[in-house]
């Protein structure tokens, strides 16, 4: 039986590039695919492996790529990606490159632009719950699923050392969550369109703008500013999954990264939950 067709390579291939001038960063994350074509056909039809590229190789030609190339458009990025295949391995006869991006817009803060502040493009669902009998409602609004990064100024040190931990302590790392925030109301706003927009600008606000020692601190930290900066409310609830951002070990490429190329993973992830209220 002929084989009419094969390729192979890396699907969800995810790395952010980001690109440090001071305190101004710009994050570029993509997930890719990766699929190559070419003199393979024998590892189908033989089980004879010889010329196959290895897709772990694959991946690790996309880092090291994106530690050569940290501000190259994502347009620019894949045509290096495919050069780097088809000027290495003549075996291949082309490499076909699809690219998702996460866009994160920069965050901005009484009209200027935040170095490293950023929000999700096309981001998160508004939330409402009524509970109603005949003695009196109890009312809740909120947000599912808004997402927000900041690249620097969040830290996680001193916790528990023994024979299961892995993880080093730091002090400059990556802080992203996707939030679901609920506040309960105590009496109704003048406006409700407005006071839950000011909830959120107060959130983002204490996350972007102070350092962070962990979720929990800022979490207990944005709920405090909340409940200060509208009255009507009477606790606000947070589900926060920690997004990862781990850098990636490039020294085996003869590379360094200092915080540059990150592999976001958010599968397993932290997620930390907490009620924060009045007393």
């Amino acid at each position: 039986m002929p084989l009419i067709a094969s390729k192979y390579g890396k699907g969800r291939v995810r790395v952010m590039r980001l690109t440090r001038d001071g305190d101004h960063h710009t994050p570029r994350e993509l997930t890719l695919t990766v699929l190559m074509k070419g003199g393979f056909d024998a590892a189908w039809t033989e089980g004879d492996n010889r010329a196959c590229v290895a897709t772990d190789s694959v991946k690790n030609i996309c880092n090291v790529v994106a530690a050569r190339n940290l501000s190259l458009d994502k347009e620019v990025f894949v045509r290096a990606i495919a050069a780097t295949f088809l000027d290495t391995y003549p075996q291949i006869a082309s490499v076909e490159i699809e690219g998702r991006e996460t866009r994160w817009l920069r965050h901005a803060f009484g009209g200027e632009p935040h170095g490293h502040t950023f929000t999700l493009d096309g981001n998160g669902t508004g939330y409402v719950r009524l509970v109603a009998d005949r003695d009196g409602a109890t009312l809740q609004s909120g947000l599912r699923g808004f997402t927000f990064m900041k690249t620097t100024q969040s830290g996680w040190v001193d916790f528990v050392d023994d024979q299961y931990r892995t993880l080093p302590d730091t002090t400059d790392r990556i802080a992203a969550t996707a939030m679901d925030a609920t506040w309960t109301w105590s009496r109704a706003p003048a406006d409700y369109t407005d006071a839950n927009a000011r909830v959120l600008d107060r959130l983002i606000a204490v996350f972007g703008t102070t350092y962070s020692h962990g979720v929990q601190d800022s979490m207990y930290r944005m709920g405090e500013a909340a409940l200060a900066e509208i009255p009507e409310i009477a606790e606000i609830s947070f589900a926060m999954p920690n997004k990862h951002y781990i850098p990636i070990k490039l020294a085996p490429f003869g590379e360094d990264n200092p915080g540059t190329v990150f592999l976001p993973t958010d599968e397993p992830h932290g997620q930390i939950e907490a009620t924060i209220g009045r007393g």
